[in-house]
């Protein structure tokens, strides 16, 4: 695809603007479906584990618990939302009407990138929101948790942009979201804290970037963290940065996307 040198802010926002109004119109599916699907994960650790696991470190068990929860459902929206954007556009042969337009690569890796972050902001918010009235949620750094809300919905929603035009059908996207995102999620200390793993596993989860993004975001909640915060953001920023580049360059080049 042809470099585009001068910036078209217009196109660039109706890009935007077409991926927000595209999760919205369906908000019973996007917005309070995540809800509920918190609601039940909730319900099931509160009964389950609940009384057995009192509290992690210093925290309740459900304090700790829920910020994990919350990053859980941003990220998956998050990854979803660019994934089906670009995979059906794809599929319904209208990914001309988003490749015609004189828009640069960075440009349409943006527009579909923060349309992604959009909905996995919106989907926290309205997590957290709910959350509160079961889980005495507290706040101990803002900065942390903006930082690592948008940190990690930018990383899976460019994730899904490069998921999108790679694949060449449905089953393609489920398979990253089988096999990539779900273990990667499950196994990241999402609902137990990586030091009651053996030392093995610990030193394997200090691998897993997703481990990093939900640590950094439950520390802003609770103070509490299983790994250096400074580390975790450095890692955070790092993967986005490589996940943009993979992107550009495959909208650059317009891999899988040209006739």
């Amino acid at each position: 695809m042809k470099q585009i040198a001068a910036s078209n802010s217009l196109g660039l926002y109706t890009l935007y603007i077409r991926e927000v109004r595209r999760f919205l119109k369906v908000y019973t599916q996007t917005l309070v479906g995540p809800v509920v699907t918190t609601l039940l994960f909730l319900a099931v650790f509160a009964l389950a584990l609940g009384p057995a696991v009192s509290v992690v470190g210093e925290v309740p068990f459900m304090e700790f618990l829920a910020p994990g929860l919350i990053m859980m459902a941003m990220v998956q929206n998050a990854f979803a939302n660019t994934s089906s954007s670009i995979m059906i556009s794809k599929v319904q042969g209208n990914i001309v009407d988003t490749l015609m337009p004189p828009l640069n690569a960075h440009e349409l890796t943006f527009g579909h990138a923060m349309g992604g972050v959009t909905r996995g902001i919106f989907v926290g918010i309205a997590v957290g929101l709910v959350l509160t009235l079961f889980v005495p949620m507290g706040v101990y750094n803002v900065g942390l948790i903006v930082f690592h809300a948008v940190g990690a919905s930018l990383m899976l929603s460019l994730l899904g942009v490069i998921g999108g035009i790679w694949s060449d059908k449905f089953d393609h996207i489920a398979a990253v979201t089988n096999f990539i995102i779900t273990p990667l999620s499950f196994l990241s200390g999402t609902f137990y804290s990586i030091h009651r793993l053996p030392e093995t596993a610990q030193m394997v989860a200090l691998f897993n970037p997703f481990f990093y993004m939900i640590d950094g975001f439950r520390y802003g909640f609770i103070g509490q963290a299983d790994a250096s915060i400074w580390i975790g953001m450095a890692v955070v920023a790092g993967v986005d940065a490589a996940l943009w580049w993979v992107s550009w360059r495959m909208f650059d080049t317009g891999y899988k996307l040209k006739p």
